[in-house]
């Protein structure tokens, strides 16, 4: 789903209202409107448009009545810091993805057969709960570290334009990129985007240009 749709859906209280009622239980209109205070009517608008994108189902009863309840796992992050905006949104990996190497700086201490008794799975939510407070704890670390050192890379760069983008081009070439347009494939930029960048870089003494292309102006 769209990012930008999900935003737009989830800047209504009511409507995260209704997500956080039926995250505990599948619910039908009265009770989600006696919840929220408001009339069934408005609840089954906000039903409509969470349903239209896909985040909630519906299922009726013997007694012909119709509950709701969330259809879909999705995560949403939002990052705004003063060298960029954006949003994205993902679905579950795949159960059986082994993550063995795929990601070298976290550890994933948690089974890999699939735990079938109560007990174990019980201690796996537990396992998995604390993994998930660990990786938002090192995600908000990395954030915070990412600011700090675009900050001091700002300020060697003394841009007056998209310092982002600036501290982007340096770091390819940083990491081993030397040509206009094997730098620009890195950034995904316009190679005259990227020249420009190159020469306000080489002007502050950060890149140089020998033989074999760009590099980072040894000190």
């Amino acid at each position: 789903m769209d990012s930008a749709v999900l935003l737009d859906l989830l800047g209504n209280e009511n409507r995260r209202r209704i997500l956080r009622l039926l995250a505990h239980k599948p619910c039908y209109v009265t009770e989600i409107s006696e919840y929220l205070g408001v009339s069934p009517k408005a609840v089954i608008d906000h039903l409509r448009k969470l349903e239209d994108t896909g985040l909630i189902e519906s299922r009726t009863d013997d007694q012909r009545r119709k509950y709701f309840h969330i259809s879909r796992n999705l995560r949403l992050e939002v990052n705004v810091s003063p060298y960029g905006f954006g949003a994205k949104s993902a679905y579950p990996a795949n159960p059986s993805l082994d993550m063995t190497g795929r990601c070298p700086h976290v550890s994933f201490d948690i089974p890999q057969e699939e735990a079938d008794d109560v007990a174990d799975l019980a201690r796996e939510v537990g396992r998995l709960e604390e993994l998930e407070n660990e990786l938002s704890l090192a995600q908000r670390w990395v954030h915070g570290r990412m600011t700090d050192v675009l900050d001091r890379l700002s300020d060697r760069i003394g841009s007056d334009g998209d310092s982002r983008f600036y501290a982007e081009v340096l770091a390819a070439v940083a990491g081993g990129a030397q040509t206009v347009r094997s730098i620009a494939n890195e950034v995904n930029a316009a190679p005259e985007s990227v020249e420009r960048s190159l020469e306000h870089l080489s002007e502050r003494g950060l890149v140089t240009r020998d033989d074999d292309g760009w590099v980072v102006a040894s000190r």
